[in-house]
């Protein structure tokens, strides 16, 4: 049925011997028209700085947040140049919304500039928030955004199922031997009054998400992995999707250490795996032994080192591999099919028991953040021979293979941490001192 207009009304006026009740009728739909549309514009909710916030919040009544089920917000002023909000009120007005969206089940976070310990409130009610996504949009160094802070939102979200985090700080409490120490990790302080959780007690640090029996699928990028809690703390979580990038404070041995050592704590129950450090622990390639029992796709991001993938891929043989996914940037072409048609050589000669599972390999193209200058036409012709080697030789061994030659000539913002891709580089170091 059709809503109601204002010429529908009027007939009312003409025909005097309508009903009231008709005209009752008649209002009742148009009420139930509104609200059907209201709900179905705040399905979806994105407030891409404070201001947009701040003006949701005084134009829309409260009772309407009730139909937000995934929000996108960001705490950024829309002119950085203006004067700093407040920490207590950049999370007040968090706080205004997320306490009135009992329906929300997604929630991406991108904050800039301090928050207080005041925004984790509202995360024990909201039963139907299952996908959380926090990043640190704003600068590190002045305005960190600490492990202790992240962990609690997150530990107190009952029924989080996937998270992701991105440009996480270290905390002081969790981390003193950073202090003073090359490379100089950015440290967050301030954060020792954010309060003790029920189930975690003061252990607000990174390793504790592996106790969030609910959580499903993890991801953190661009962020200092090197507490040895990562080994010790209980794992009360069936990860099935772990995607660990790799900290550009600290060198390829470093991250390879932690991407090992979380990949040991957490790969019995892991099907999907994201890979940005390179895997040179061979315990990895042993079938009977290997942590990582049920990986049965393997994505390697753009950031990983080319020189690395044939030695990680043959150190991963051990697990049950049958889709692999290579992202890289556009200069890299030649050189990763290259290797995975090292990789592909390799299997040949080492037999049927090695990677007998794999049925397809996959290799997408991703633009650079500082790349500006277009190929060559003998550089593109170089690439797509490079292609199509690496498909030829997938078919020869009948496994199914796509490489994604086009490249995207602008680089769109983003909006919100995607799969299997780090974030832009900050080349920042130094101390921080605030929450």
């Amino acid at each position: 049925m059709a809503c109601p207009t204002k010429r529908d009304e009027a007939r009312y006026h003409r025909h005097p011997g309508m009903c009231t009740s008709s005209i009752q009728g008649m209002n009742k739909l148009l009420l139930w028209h509104r609200m059907l549309l209201t709900r179905s514009c705040l399905q979806k909710v994105r407030l891409n700085d404070f201001e947009a916030l701040e003006g949701f919040l005084e134009n829309v009544p409260r009772s309407y947040c009730s139909y937000i089920e995934e929000l996108e917000l960001c705490t950024e002023r829309a002119d950085t140049h203006t004067t700093p909000v407040l920490p207590r009120v950049r999370a007040d007005a968090v706080v205004a919304i997320l306490s009135a969206a009992h329906r929300l089940s997604k929630l991406i976070l991108r904050v800039s500039g301090s928050l207080d310990k005041s925004v984790i409130a509202p995360f024990p009610f909201l039963n139907n928030l299952k996908h959380l996504s926090i990043s640190n949009c704003g600068d590190e160094i002045r305005a960190p955004r600490s492990e202790r802070l992240v962990v609690s939102i997150a530990a107190s979200t009952r029924n989080l199922e996937v998270l992701s985090l991105d440009r996480i700080t270290r905390s002081r409490i969790h981390a003193p031997e950073l202090e003073g120490v090359f490379p100089c990790v950015p440290l967050a302080t301030g954060d020792e009054d954010i309060p003790d959780l029920p189930v975690l007690g003061s252990e607000l640090s990174l390793p504790s998400l592996l106790q969030i029996p609910t959580l499903r699928k993890l991801t953190i990028r661009d962020t200092h992995l090197g507490h040895e809690g990562w080994t010790t703390i209980p794992v009360a979580c069936r990860l099935q999707v772990l995607d660990i990038g790799s900290c550009y404070h600290e060198d390829e041995d470093f991250n390879t250490r932690c991407t090992e050592r979380i990949m040991a704590a957490v790969g019995r129950t892991v099907d999907e795996f994201s890979l940005t450090a390179a895997v040179s622990d061979s315990v990895f390639s042993e079938p009977s032994v290997t942590p990582l029992q049920r990986l049965r796709k393997l994505h390697i991001t753009p950031f990983f080192p080319v020189d690395s993938v044939v030695e990680t891929m043959s150190n991963l043989a051990g697990s049950p591999v049958e889709n692999i996914s290579v992202q890289c940037f556009d200069e890299d072409v030649v050189d990763v099919c290259t290797a995975l048609e090292e990789f592909l050589t390799l299997r040949i000669e080492r037999g049927p028991e090695f990677y007998q599972r794999l049925k397809q390999i996959d290799v997408t193209v991703t633009a650079a953040t500082d790349d500006i200058d277009m190929p060559s036409e003998e550089e593109r012709e170089e690439r797509a021979a490079a292609a199509l080697r690496l498909q030829e030789f997938c078919r020869d061994l009948r496994l199914a293979s796509v490489v994604d030659k086009s490249v995207p000539k602008a680089i769109k913002k983003m909006d919100a941490p995607t799969s299997f891709t780090d974030a832009k580089r900050y080349p920042v170091k130094g101390r921080s001192m605030t929450v």
